[in-house]
């Protein structure tokens, strides 16, 4: 990956970055990181925006355009609106719902599979990352404070296809809850299709009822 495509690369996965911030990451110069910031913004993939510090002048942050975006795949987009859109006039919105219930079935088998009999939650989150990343979701796994853990996703495959059902997020939320265990709570953070920047759950550790306690 060269350059350009990492300092793209960086703006997708960590969002909204000075031009030291991405020079800091990548060893360059600000001038050397500013000047493939201002390639990239010709192009129409990057742009800025300056935002009030506190103290001094506004500090310039770059983040993607829509085609800076559309730069990592969604896996065949039109050819998925196509078939949603198929499976809708030929069987309706029952049987669209087969069709995601059935997809939901196989996501969890595979991710229970991998997951195992782990008995942290950490590692069966981490292991869940792993899953998602390698199905292109930029998946990665981010500690909070309070100690809950926070499941980001920089990536939408399937965004395409979200936007046209969103019965598609409703059931991968289910599925995280259901292969994380009892011993996890569940809930979206962040959303993509709601104006966020990336999707993320937000994952706290529940303690178990004991015998005698009131649920």
């Amino acid at each position: 990956m060269n350059t350009a495509d990492q300092i793209l690369f960086l703006l997708k996965t960590r969002g909204p970055r000075t031009a030291q911030q991405l020079a800091d990451l990548l060893g360059l110069t600000s001038m050397g990181a500013r000047r493939h910031l201002e390639a990239a913004e010709q192009a129409g993939l990057a742009r800025h925006e300056d935002v009030a510090e506190k103290v001094g002048r506004p500090a310039r942050r770059w983040l993607l355009t829509e085609a800076g975006h559309a730069r990592f795949p969604d896996r065949h987009a039109d050819l998925t609106l196509q078939l949603i859109t198929q499976v809708r006039a030929l069987f309706g919105e029952e049987g669209l719902e087969k069709l995601i219930v059935a997809r939901e079935k196989e996501s969890e088998t595979l991710y229970r599979d991998a997951i195992g009999a782990a008995p942290e939650l950490a590692q069966r989150v981490a292991t869940l990352a792993l899953m998602r990343d390698a199905e292109g979701y930029m998946a990665e796994v981010e500690q909070a404070a309070d100690g809950s853990l926070l499941l980001v996703e920089n990536h939408c495959p399937i965004c395409a296809a979200a936007r046209e059902c969103q019965n598609f997020c409703r059931s991968e939320l289910a599925v995280f809850q259901r292969v994380l265990g009892p011993g996890a709570s569940v809930e979206r953070a962040e959303h993509l299709l709601s104006g966020a920047r990336r999707c993320a759950y937000r994952i706290v550790p529940v303690q178990a009822p004991r015998n005698g306690d009131l649920v």
